[in-house]
């Protein structure tokens, strides 16, 4: 079945630097969108960074100029770099793809388990 396995979290300190990756395995026909979305105890969960369907990229705005994402069409991956770290960033990542599995006509969305980040001294 369909499976997105993310990793690289971690504990940083402020002003660090984390690379988060997303891989997508099972049988599948095509990924729609990918993005990275996070959630801070007591927070709902948020949008931090996407690839929309049509290829474009959208950030939140608390993390532009800092974060970027990226991604590998033939490797159906799709990478997280965040720099200059702040402790606002702390949360859980997770990594979300709308996703067509192979032989069907509709997409659905998936998730991953998601990956603890931790920025603190």
């Amino acid at each position: 079945q369909v499976q997105l396995v993310e990793s690289g979290g971690g504990l940083v300190q402020p002003g660090g630097s984390l690379r988060l990756s997303c891989a997508v395995s099972g049988s599948i026909s095509s990924i729609n969108a990918m993005g990275w979305y996070r959630q801070a105890p007591g927070k709902q969960r948020e949008l931090v960074a996407r690839f929309t369907a049509g290829g474009s990229t959208n950030y939140t705005d608390s993390v532009k100029g800092r974060f970027t994402i990226s991604r590998d069409n033939a490797k159906n991956t799709v990478d997280l770099q965040m720099n200059s770290l702040k402790p606002e960033d702390t949360a859980v990542y997770y990594c979300r793809a709308l996703i067509a599995p192979a032989g069907s006509p509709f997409t659905y969305y998936y998730w991953g388990q998601g990956t603890q980040v931790t920025v603190s001294s």
